[in-house]
């Protein structure tokens, strides 16, 4: 089953929850045992991926994990919607980190997001293994790429 519109459409992640949420987690919780589990419990937020869009065009290289990623632009916003999934579970929490800042954008106002900031804010490049914080980057990447890409149609 393709992924319609509207799939990309509901995706909470992006509204529900937000940056500040998210932050607000972090901050509440003392200990990064705690954070991994709000990471993962996060990844539990990605919506249902369609198995026919497991396909080499939409995997994301770079990554420990199986990533794949699909992406819409919806021309009547000017919006780009982004679906994520992973084989694992604190991936899929990382990705949903990522949807919660980037999800719903205008390819400009993603490009504009520094994500590297919010890393840098919640101390994530010290607390995930390096192959982990390759693929958070490779996932970063490709968005940029489908925003850039979709920015200049």
């Amino acid at each position: 089953m393709a992924a319609t519109e509207q799939d990309f459409l509901d995706n909470p992640l992006g509204k529900n929850p937000t940056l500040e949420d998210i932050l607000e987690g972090f901050e509440f919780l003392d200990d990064w045992e705690e954070r991994y589990a709000f990471i993962i419990d996060l990844g539990k937020q990605l919506p249902a991926f369609p198995d026919d869009a497991r396909i080499e065009e939409n995997y994301v290289h770079g990554c420990q994990s199986q990533v794949w990623l699909i992406s819409h632009y919806d021309e009547a916003s000017g919006k780009l919607y982004l679906l994520i999934e992973s084989d694992a579970m604190i991936v899929r929490g990382l990705a949903a980190m990522i949807l919660v800042a980037l999800n719903g954008k205008s390819p400009r106002d993603l490009l504009a997001t520094d994500i590297d900031e919010l890393f840098e804010r919640l101390d994530l490049f010290r607390h995930i293994s390096p192959t982990r914080g390759n693929g958070l980057r490779a996932m970063v990447g490709k968005i940029r790429d489908i925003a850039a890409t979709a920015e200049a149609h």
